[in-house]
């Protein structure tokens, strides 16, 4: 961890900033991304190519700008303003052509408003309370305070929660959904408490409809932290999933005592 997150022009946390203001006013090359300290020069070309108006360019833009800031669940320096710069282009004219016109000419591709709302949800449940309170009990109660990027990233939800906020009415369930799932872990944050009675509707639409292990998990979870009853909303493979992660857990449990505190690195589900 370094003090370097200083010399990111870091917008305040409720407030969302111009992607192009953020394209220029942040210092990328001092940024540490997952290949070392002072690696994000390249970023800005590659954030930039996500607005291309040829789709070809815009795919694979999308691709190489979020591979460039995602490793193993960590929160790097260069995470905060791609994830700004991300949200700040949710609503973009190129990004909703690129979802609503497709060529049929072309093969099928990923739209990128979702890669995009889904590579944000991926990076909000990496610092989201269950990661904290994980580092906090394997590296004290300072964790947050030795994870300058965590805290900032956890300082920018609701900022980035209010770009996803209105895609909950999206008129694509796909994108409708991918919104949802990207808005449970931002609601932590204490600003947002109040848009959880909001997002049990969407949640309670999507256990209805989704067969996605993952997606349901995620649901399911948030629902259960959020104080609401979900034994009328788990089907029979919810029930398998979770009995199944039970005996991972006190397999594990077990398996400490004996043999110190290595065990698995992380709760199950892995």
């Amino acid at each position: 961890m370094t003090n370097s997150l200083s010399r990111i022009e870091n917008p305040r946390p409720h407030e969302l900033p111009h992607y192009q203001a953020l394209l220029d006013g942040t210092d990328w090359a001092s940024l540490e991304t997952p290949s070392g300290p002072g690696t994000g020069e390249s970023l800005p070309t590659a954030l930039a190519g996500i607005l291309s108006p040829d789709p070809v360019v815009r795919s694979a833009a999308t691709d190489d700008a979020l591979r460039k800031v995602t490793h193993q669940n960590t929160i790097y320096e260069a995470t905060v303003p791609v994830a700004l710069y991300v949200a700040a282009i949710l609503h973009h004219p190129a990004i909703a052509a690129d979802d609503f016109g497709h060529d049929a000419d072309m093969p099928p591709h990923r739209p990128t408003l979702v890669k995009l709302l889904e590579w944000l949800s991926a990076t909000a449940f990496d610092a989201d309370d269950e990661c904290l309170a994980h580092g906090e009990r394997h590296c004290g109660e300072d964790f947050l305070g030795d994870y300058e990027e965590m805290r900032a990233f956890r300082d920018q939800r609701p900022a980035i929660f209010s770009a996803i906020h209105s895609l909950l009415g999206h008129d694509n369930a796909e994108v409708r959904d991918a919104a949802f799932v990207a808005a449970i872990p931002l609601a932590e944050h204490p600003v947002l408490t109040a848009h959880r009675a909001e997002l049990v509707g969407h949640a309670r639409r999507l256990l209805a409809t989704s067969t996605d292990r993952h997606t349901r998990d995620r649901v399911l979870d948030a629902m259960g932290a959020w104080g609401h009853d979900t034994s009328d909303l788990a089907n029979a493979d919810d029930i398998a999933a979770r009995e199944r992660y039970a005996r991972l857990k006190a397999e594990r449990d077990s398996w400490r005592p004996a043999h110190g505190t290595g065990g698995y690195s992380e709760d199950p589900p892995f």
